[in-house]
């Protein structure tokens, strides 16, 4: 397994009014939020919110090209970001413990924090195709490049987990400062991960390790940011 402590590269927030950050999603041009009560659009820019969509919001939060999705106590609301209307409603594999939330493969990928657990469901139907069993706590959860990740939260402990979505075996850890923790997790299909706070109110960028195939192999090599 590797092992290396996560290099945060911008901090976003704290925001006007918000004081707790949930889930974290990335439409390609602004990061979205859950903040409890509403859905919040962050311009990377100047920091700053834009936007906003009264909706219940209390955990893990995706979007899947078109729509966002919203963990919101026991169910997944599917909601249009343009108008804000809720289009539909599935339950939540977790029954109202459940944390984060990706979309990849056309399913919706769902945390279990307690349980420590991520399911694949149907985002049709909520029906569970997968489970996947975790060690730790899981907080959010994201793909990125056919590699699943999620985050930790344990205390003052908190860190980012790469996994064999198959088996669920740890492959890469990312330590994030004691006393940083990680409530939501999302890509924004490059090089960084956005991670939401919790309490601090706070949306963090980290930076993602970046990986070559090692010559005459399949293997994966590390490739160490700062050299040139």
């Amino acid at each position: 397994m590797i092992r290396s402590a996560a290099e945060i590269l911008r901090e976003y927030g704290p925001f006007p009014g918000i004081d707790h950050v949930h889930g974290v999603t990335f439409d390609g041009q602004h990061v979205w939020f859950a903040s409890g009560d509403k859905l919040n659009a962050v311009d990377l820019a100047s920091g700053k919110t834009v936007r906003s969509i009264h909706v219940a919001a209390h955990a893990g939060t995706a979007f899947d090209g078109q729509h966002l999705f919203q963990l919101a106590e026991d169910r997944i609301q599917k909601i249009d970001p343009k108008t804000g209307r809720v289009l539909a409603t599935i339950p939540a594999p977790g029954g109202g413990g459940d944390s984060g939330l990706a979309w990849a493969e056309g399913t919706l990928w769902v945390g279990q924090y307690r349980d420590r657990k991520i399911h694949q469901i149907d985002p049709q139907t909520g029906a569970t195709l997968r489970t996947i069993e975790s060690n730790r706590f899981v907080t959010g959860v994201t793909w990125i490049d056919g590699e699943l990740w999620h985050g930790t939260w344990d205390g003052d402990e908190s860190d980012l987990r790469r996994v064999d979505a198959r088996t669920g075996e740890v492959l890469e850890r990312l330590e994030m400062p004691p006393g940083v923790g990680v409530s939501g997790l999302e890509s924004d299909r490059g090089d960084q991960f956005f991670c939401g706070g919790g309490r601090s109110g706070k949306v963090r960028a980290v930076r993602r390790p970046r990986r070559v195939s090692a010559a005459g192999g399949g293997s994966e090599t590390r490739v160490d940011p700062t050299s040139k």
